[in-house]
């Protein structure tokens, strides 16, 4: 049986040695993955190189190519950041707490070509060390910090990687493809042009 399901990752380099292995085949145990993300204690140490805040917006730093199968990335968000209404590309996300709270709201797809609200489906606080998973099967999301004082860091896992998603405006269903790129990639802050369009998790 899988050696994985045991492993506990002592560190964060531990944590990637782990995903690299359980993504080398062509099927992936949302649960296991979950249990190893969870099990692993956040350590401001180990992922604070990862950490690049913007003053105005949430940032997206590449933390691990996972060998062309996942991108890890560390997202920063400052008080009162969130992203949009978006899908994920039917790639597997899986979001883990490394330092504060996240609300996540979860959303109905949109109905074919009807105007409207977007129903709203749930919400919930996202507590640190926590893991949340979702893909386009259960819904579009919005994730946000809702703390006026302290930033939130979290750490995604996209498998497989997408550069391009699609946002949701909230009054009227109406959806924009948006490309995603990176505020910084393995701890180096990418220049302005190429980390200005992006979105989000």
């Amino acid at each position: 049986m899988d050696q994985t399901k045991v492993v506990k990752p002592e560190t964060l380099d531990d944590l990637i040695k782990i995903l690299h292995k359980m993504f080398e085949g062509d099927s992936v145990n949302v649960e296991e993955v979950q249990q190893v993300m969870e099990s692993y204690r956040s350590n401001p140490q180990e992922w604070k190189k990862y950490a690049i805040f913007d003053k105005y917006r949430y940032t997206r730093n590449l933390v691990d190519e996972g060998n062309g199968k996942f991108n890890l990335i560390a997202l920063c968000w400052g008080e009162g950041h969130g992203s949009s209404i978006h899908d994920h590309t039917d790639s597997h996300c899986f979001m883990k707490m490394l330092q504060g709270q996240l609300k996540e709201t979860l959303y109905d797809w949109p109905e074919g070509k009807s105007q409207g609200d977007m129903v709203k489906k749930s919400d919930r606080i996202l507590e640190e060390n926590k893991v949340a998973y979702i893909n386009d099967s259960i819904g579009l999301h919005r994730v946000e910090n809702a703390s006026h004082t302290e930033g939130s860091v979290s750490l995604h896992l996209y498998s497989p990687p997408f550069g391009h998603c699609q946002t949701f405006d909230e009054r009227t269903g109406h959806k924009n493809t948006v490309k995603m790129t990176f505020w910084s990639k393995f701890g180096d802050r990418m220049t302005a042009e190429t980390a200005l369009s992006q979105e989000n998790n």
